[in-house]
């Protein structure tokens, strides 16, 4: 399955903000979205950085609550990896467990397009062990 027929399934919504944000500004949107994390992006095309739930609470924990003050661009990671969406959702798997990140956003002809994360690629897999099951349990009982 590719990155592109997941984004089809999930939807390709993108929640992105402004690298001159607050991290305060920042942790209402993750809790009010019930994300994980946000594309940082000027434009809502352009990826700048990537700012998860554990950037802000790594700075929480570094400079008490007046680090909720700082700007997202002070926090943010600026080393981005992406993938495509004609990319392997098994190979991008393996690249998020293996660089310990849960979060990838999606780009197409340098354009953000989607986000996918470490949760939609298990949900995935489950379905596919389930219907995996179903097949094996239809052929065994003969039904």
């Amino acid at each position: 399955m590719t990155v592109e027929r997941l984004l089809r399934t999930k939807g390709n919504a993108v929640v992105t903000i402004r690298p001159d944000a607050s991290l305060a500004d920042a942790s209402h949107e993750l809790a009010a979205r019930n994300i994980g994390a946000l594309v940082v992006s000027e434009d809502g095309r352009e990826v700048s950085g990537i700012i998860s739930e554990r950037d802000v609470v790594r700075s929480l924990a570094n400079g008490g609550a007046s680090a909720l003050d700082r700007k997202v661009r002070d926090v943010m990671t600026t080393e981005v990896v992406t993938c495509a969406p004609a990319d392997r959702v098994d190979d991008m798997m393996a690249v998020m467990a293996n660089r310990r990140f849960r979060h990838l956003p999606v780009m197409q002809d340098g354009v953000l397009c989607g986000v996918i994360s470490m949760t939609d690629l298990m949900r995935k897999r489950i379905d596919e062990i389930q219907h995996e099951a179903d097949a094996m349990r239809s052929f065994i009982t003969g039904r």
